[in-house]
């Protein structure tokens, strides 16, 4: 197994790859198969990808992402989206558990209810925000069992949105939260990570200090 504290401290944002590499559909398999036990509000599971692999429609992506060159050179660009509508799908997301006994039709129903009402009656707001919220926490954890199966990423938050969206064909119920590269780092510029405050500048117990 790997150690997970190696992991963490030698994941780095990818500013270059090595250009023409190429990501295995298998291996793509794997982390998306992984990532899917990320936490989620009421088990909702926000998040949804859209991979980019295609040469023509990751120039696309590139030129949408103001011609960054970490996006020309990556193996994969991935958007990574937040349904604000998610709890739209509480009633299938929750059936299993129905089917397999371990709810009742009486607490199935009232979870369900519970549920949706608890989204609805908090507004687009509310639901937005919980959109990024959830898509950010399963996006923190791809990244890191990418660099476990040997794979380098960088998160991105520059790129137009608008434009983006409509290059990928995204429904409006999502939001776009971030961009992923994915690829071989290139480490012959790496520069030494930067500044990390230690822990007593931004951890508090008990009350803010």
């Amino acid at each position: 197994m790997s150690d997970f504290v190696t992991i963490v401290k030698n994941r780095r944002s990818a500013n270059k790859f090595i250009e023409g590499t190429e990501i295995p559909a298998s291996d793509l398999e794997e982390i998306f198969s992984l990532a899917k036990f990320a936490p989620s509000a009421f088990n909702l599971q926000h998040t949804h990808y859209v991979v980019v692999t295609d040469p023509a429609k990751k120039e696309e992506v590139y030129e949408a992402a103001y011609k960054q060159y970490k996006v020309k050179t990556a193996s994969a660009a991935i958007l990574v989206l937040g349904d604000t509508k998610a709890y739209e799908q509480t009633a299938a997301i929750y059936e299993g558990m129905k089917n397999l006994g371990i709810l009742s039709k009486q607490e199935y129903d009232k979870m369900v209810e519970d549920t949706v009402r608890f989204y609805e009656s908090r507004g687009e707001a509310f639901q937005k925000e919980e959109a990024i919220r959830n898509a950010s926490l399963s996006a923190m954890q791809l990244m890191l069992i990418a660099k476990e199966k040997g794979w380098d990423t960088c998160p991105m938050i520059g790129y137009d949105p608008e434009k983006m969206a409509q290059i990928l064909h995204i429904p409006e119920r999502y939001v776009p939260v971030m961009l992923i590269t994915m690829g071989k780092a290139d480490l012959s510029s790496e520069r030494p990570r930067g500044y990390r405050k230690p822990t007593s500048e931004f951890v508090s117990f008990n009350t803010f200090s």
